[in-house]
């Protein structure tokens, strides 16, 4: 009996001390990394959620070929009575929503999540991202490779700019057209159409001919391979050449051009910016790869999801970059039955709107946002949780 106890005591002291320390996690305030959540939660999830899903690629395909059917009529417009041209905008707004999900399921092709093929895989997600002026090989290197290792730390190309680094023509791009509580209505009109473009161009500059770390215009600049920059230069030419076509099919028409060129690919990126603003320009920088923390999800219409490949599950896509979009909801559910005091990381569309257009756009420190003269501040959007962080750092 006496033995029997001397083996049972430790182990019982030990299982108390693991369920208190288990306990202690959830109580504390803590970062948790990305790794540390998908180490948790993949085990719940079903094994065909980290399957391919070729329907994706139906997508894409599809929406190529309403752009493509938009240019057919478009060419044809010439022969319109000028009083029946209003009849194409909702073929304009139609082939405007294209634009965005071309970019979303390639961004899931390019995750691995639709379809593993790299040699089917590279010419359709140039295809798909042409419109979107994005060479697949900076893609695969600014969003998969550095942005999802350094999300919205200082390291990240796609945070905010730092009020402490230099007033650049790109600052000054995001001062004067990004959402925030001192841009002007033409300017956010201006911006919505025009930022994604911003965006690549100041990218695409930045490695084609500066390729080093002090290229200061961009908010935290990377460096591509020799190889990688010499294929992204070759993927520009390219989609110049298949834009200039797509010009010349329209026969320059400046009815033609607006309608089935400028309009719907103007309209399309807003779509896309509407989503990207939200993604982590409200959250806090943070050292730790914390998506719930650095990121931010959207509740959006149910419509939009089917469309958009889910793209509003942000923070979950993080968690999991190359999961089937399809299961993100069922990622959402997990996170609020284990990580309930975590939940603070969705928002309303209209809510992440208002709080982008009520507050500055530079980080004056890691939580706090200020304007271009560093006079205003506000708050980033914090997850109750990083809040209780701030406060425990700030007693220390």
């Amino acid at each position: 009996m006496a033995c029997t106890l001397f083996f049972l005591v430790p182990a019982a002291v030990k299982l108390v001390f693991r369920m208190y320390s288990v306990e202690q996690q959830k109580t504390t305030p803590r970062f948790i990394s990305q790794t540390e959540y998908a180490k948790a939660l993949r085990p719940l999830l079903p094994a065909a959620a980290f399957a391919p899903d070729p329907s994706k690629l139906l997508i894409l395909l599809i929406n190529l070929g309403i752009v493509g059917l938009g240019w057919a009529i478009a060419a044809h417009l010439d022969r319109w009575p000028a009083y029946w041209l209003w009849l194409y905008l909702p073929l304009t707004i139609i082939m405007a929503n294209s634009v965005v999900a071309l970019l979303f399921t390639s961004h899931d092709l390019m995750h691995g999540s639709v379809w593993r093929s790299r040699r089917w895989n590279y010419p359709i997600s140039f295809l798909g991202l042409t419109l979107l002026w994005m060479p697949p090989t900076l893609w695969k290197v600014i969003h998969n490779r550095v942005h999802h290792s350094t999300t919205n730390s200082l390291d990240d190309p796609d945070r905010n700019y730092l009020s402490s680094q230099p007033a650049t023509w790109g600052k000054w791009i995001q001062d004067a057209f990004v959402p925030s509580n001192t841009v002007s209505k033409l300017g956010l009109l201006l911006g919505m159409l025009s930022a994604w473009g911003v965006h690549g161009f100041r990218n695409l500059t930045s490695v084609i001919f500066f390729n080093h770390k002090h290229a200061n215009y961009v908010p935290a600049p990377f460096v591509v391979s020799r190889r990688d920059q010499r294929w992204i230069l070759g993927e520009v030419l390219v989609m110049l050449g298949l834009h200039l076509g797509i010009l010349s099919y329209l026969q320059f028409d400046p009815i033609k051009l607006i309608l089935a060129y400028f309009l719907p690919i103007g309209l399309g990126y807003a779509g896309v910016m509407a989503y990207i603003y939200t993604n982590h320009m409200l959250s806090p920088l943070t050292e730790v790869n914390d998506p719930l923390l650095n990121s931010v999800s959207l509740h959006v219409p149910p419509l939009l999801d089917l469309l958009h490949c889910n793209f509003s599950y942000h923070a979950e896509h993080h968690i999991f970059p190359s999961l089937n979009s399809n299961y993100y909801p069922q990622v959402r559910a997990l996170l609020a039955e284990h990580y309930p005091e975590r939940m603070g990381y969705t928002l309303g569309a209209r809510a992440a709107w208002r709080f982008l257009l009520t507050t500055p756009r530079h980080y004056q420190d890691a939580t706090t946002f200020t304007d271009a003269s560093g006079q205003l501040t506000a708050a980033c959007q914090m997850n109750p949780v990083m809040e209780s962080l701030e406060c425990s750092a700030s007693k220390t």
